[in-house]
């Protein structure tokens, strides 16, 4: 999507502009083409959490080898969209109700993270004379890459602490409700560097093959989850997929690896496919600092606040003033961007510099298209929702 795009969409008869815009077409070249550097031994599933749109979902249904869910509501969304479509199922907090729903809807595998949920599992999966294939998640005892978020490595609710998967693995061989195919790794979010994701991703593999080893197992399966990052500070400097591709196939090779790899990818997938448009309603100065306030803000895009960062944007000029009275204006000064709610919170970025912004200019937020509007408190103060628009070759869904 091409600013000229947002600039039209903007020039619209509708006021004030609030809008999320979401490329699809965008969305599957960069789906297609992560899947196509991947070695063949690899899978790439995309984890509907960042972004669980319909649209969504559709364009990437036949561009992804399936989808990661973390509730019995997002395994539905899924099925609404395709009956057989692969699905794996994480979360730390699965309820009965979710467990049987999962086995009801086919998931094809559901990643255990506690002794007590597997022994749930189990039971549930016998009564209805089923058996349940899973993952068993590892919060691994020492992860030394850092990254925005940690989930592995350190006390955290997630997973099963490396040093208790042993009797764990003992354990299953005496359920005969589940059927262990394999380990559940996702230690870290947000890795921007390349090389310190495959030294992760071997330690993994060394504590897989290690198990297998020990108890003389084949794993079908090894889910390295998520956590590869997006640079929302540098644009110009991604993570560096394809060198991390060719990396991966050396690592594969070396080690004999005999497991599927899945990954489980959702902000790396959808994040630049969405734009988050706000009109500035206003433009002020307090204590010697600038600010524009939008028509809209963290309630609609919560990422910002979330994740404590400045997001990437760009001014979108509109020369058309109704007013006959001065138009406010920052010229060539740092400026925040704020949104109309009613909390100091309420910050999408902080002192940006900017050649000028005025009031009824609009802003475009981009990389707007993971974790925005899906993370966020829409009904706070009650103000209205964005418009939400799918571009789908030429073809606007709304």
């Amino acid at each position: 999507m091409n600013l000229q795009f947002l600039r039209n969409y903007m020039d619209r008869d509708t006021e004030p502009v609030c809008a999320y815009l979401y490329d699809l077409d965008h969305l599957r070249r960069r789906a297609s083409k992560l899947l196509s550097s991947l070695p063949s031994q690899c899978k790439l599933f995309y984890a509907i959490k960042a972004n669980s749109d319909e649209p969504v979902l559709q364009a990437l249904l036949n561009h992804t080898n399936g989808f990661e869910v973390a509730s019995l509501g997002e395994i539905k969304r899924v099925r609404a969209v395709d009956r057989t479509v692969p699905i794996v199922f994480g979360g730390p907090g699965k309820t009965d109700a979710e467990l049987e729903g999962a086995l009801e809807q086919q998931v094809m595998l559901i990643h255990v993270e506690s002794e007590h949920q597997l022994r749930r599992l189990d039971w549930i999966a016998r009564r209805r004379n089923q058996v349940a294939d899973i993952l068993l998640r590892v919060n691994p005892a020492h992860v030394p890459q850092q990254a925005t978020l940690r989930m592995g490595g350190q006390a955290t609710q997630f997973g099963i602490e490396e040093a208790h998967i042993p009797a764990l693995i003992e354990l299953i061989q005496t359920l005969p409700g589940v059927r262990l195919q394999g380990l559940h790794f996702h230690a870290i979010s947000n890795n921007l560097n390349a090389q310190t994701h495959l030294a992760l991703l071997e330690h993994y593999f060394n504590l897989a093959k290690a198990w297998q080893r020990r108890y003389q197992l084949t794993f079908k399966w090894i889910n390295v989850g998520g956590g590869i990052g997006v640079n929302y500070a540098d644009r110009q400097a991604p993570f560096d997929w394809e060198n991390f591709c060719t990396g991966l196939s050396t690592l594969i090779a070396a080690r004999q690896l005999d497991f599927q790899i899945v990954f489980e990818c959702g902000r790396f997938l959808t994040a630049d496919c969405g734009y988050y448009l706000a009109d500035v309603t206003d433009v002020k100065t307090t204590h010697g600092k600038h600010f524009a306030i939008l028509r809209g803000g963290s309630h609609h895009f919560r990422l910002p606040v979330s994740w404590q960062h400045n997001h990437p944007f760009v001014v979108l000029p509109r020369d058309a003033w109704p007013y006959p009275f001065p138009r406010p204006t920052v010229q060539d000064e740092p400026i925040t961007l704020c949104g109309e709610l009613c909390t100091p919170k309420d910050i999408l970025t902080r002192d940006a510099h900017v050649e000028r912004i005025r009031a009824g200019d609009c802003v475009a937020f981009l990389m707007a298209g993971a974790y925005g509007w899906h993370i966020s408190h829409h009904d706070f103060l009650s103000h209205p929702h964005p418009e939400r628009v799918y571009l789908d070759s030429s073809i606007e869904r709304i």
